[in-house]
Formats: C-alpha cells, structure tokens, sequence
C-alpha cells in the first residue's frame, strides 16, 4: 500500500515584501501571528487586505508571513475569474507576467503590476521523503484522494517540491478541494 500524506486546502492570500507592508499597514509595520502553519517557520497573520480586480474585490484577504522577497497573491480559478483577473497557474514565485491587481489596506493601497497567481497543486518534501517516494524535485506525480464522500479524485500534474526545510503535505486550492468533497482532515497517495 501506497504511504499517504496530508492533503491541506490553500485558501487564498497574500504575500508582501516588508515595503508593500509598510505601505498598506504603515511604516516600521510588523506581521502579527495568528496561527502557526504545517511548513515551518510559516504562518498565517491577523493582517488582513482587500485584493481588488477590474469587475470587483474580495475583502478579508489574510496575509502570510514572514514578509517575501516579492509580493504574490494566490487565488482560487473562481476568485480570480470573479474580480475580473486572468491569473496564469504557476509554482510559487513565478509571478513574472502574472496577472496585475490593487492591495488595500488600513493606511494605504500598492498597485501590483504583476502577483497574481493560481497556485500549481505541489507536494512539499524533505530529501528524505523524497528518496522514500522515490521522487525528485520538480516532478510531476498524480494524486489519488479518497474519501467517504463519493468523490475519489487524482489529481495529476502535481509539482515535487523538495527542501529540508519543508514538512510533507500536499497544497490544492479550494477549488481543487470543493471538487474532491475533501475532509477536514484529508489524506493523499501517489498512484503515478
């Protein structure tokens, strides 16, 4: 039997530099931490933005922190159809040529000219876990999920990713999620 992993649900949100911080939250701004998240050293913060697109916006967007090196927001299909963005689907950090959105926030507001993105399914790995799955950075696998819901799924065209200072858990967006019916706690395999 195939060893199983997490399977976590990215919600959308936002990266800043510390810049793009200060901007929207004023200056000297620090990320505040909510709650703590299965990649190390990552967490989600109580600072909240309003990504805005040509038709609309979607309030309440949460920050992650700590602060980037570029400012990215991940979104949904369905978000970003929905505010009137054609955001590509790429692997974090590839924002080059992305879609271009506004960030508001209590003190301020930064046009982004590029950021926008949906984020490619992947699988976080340490080296070891991925000579366990027989793996290697950068390949692409398919995922079975199954559950008692009745919506067993594979997910092909799901990106390795493999650092050692990654923890093993798969990261789908909701969309992804909503299709597989998938459950609070959700557990994944690779078939391919």
């Amino acid at each position: 039997m195939a060893k199983e992993f997490l399977v976590e649900t990215s919600a959308r949100h936002v990266h800043v530099t510390q810049e793009t911080l200060e901007k929207l939250f004023g200056e000297g701004y620090q990320l505040t931490v909510k709650k703590e998240l299965s990649q190390p050293g990552q967490f989600a913060s109580n600072e909240r933005v309003t990504v805005v697109g040509p038709k609309k916006e979607i309030a309440n967007v949460s920050i992650l922190g700590p602060c980037r090196k570029l400012n990215q927001v991940e979104l949904s299909a369905t978000d970003a159809r929905s505010i009137g963005l054609n955001a590509p689907i790429r692997e974090s950090g590839d924002t080059k040529g992305s879609a271009p959105c506004t960030l508001i926030g209590p003190k301020g507001q930064v046009e982004l000219e590029e950021g926008v993105i949906v984020a490619k399914r992947h699988i976080h790995m340490t080296d070891k876990d991925a000579v366990e799955f027989g793996v290697k950075n950068g390949d692409l696998v398919s995922v079975l999920i199954e559950n008692e819901n009745g919506r067993k799924t594979i997910y092909g065209d799901t990106v390795i990713r493999v650092s050692p200072s990654y923890s093993l858990a798969m990261h789908i967006d909701t969309d992804e999620s909503n299709a597989a019916s998938c459950a609070k706690v959700q557990m994944g395999k690779i078939v391919d």
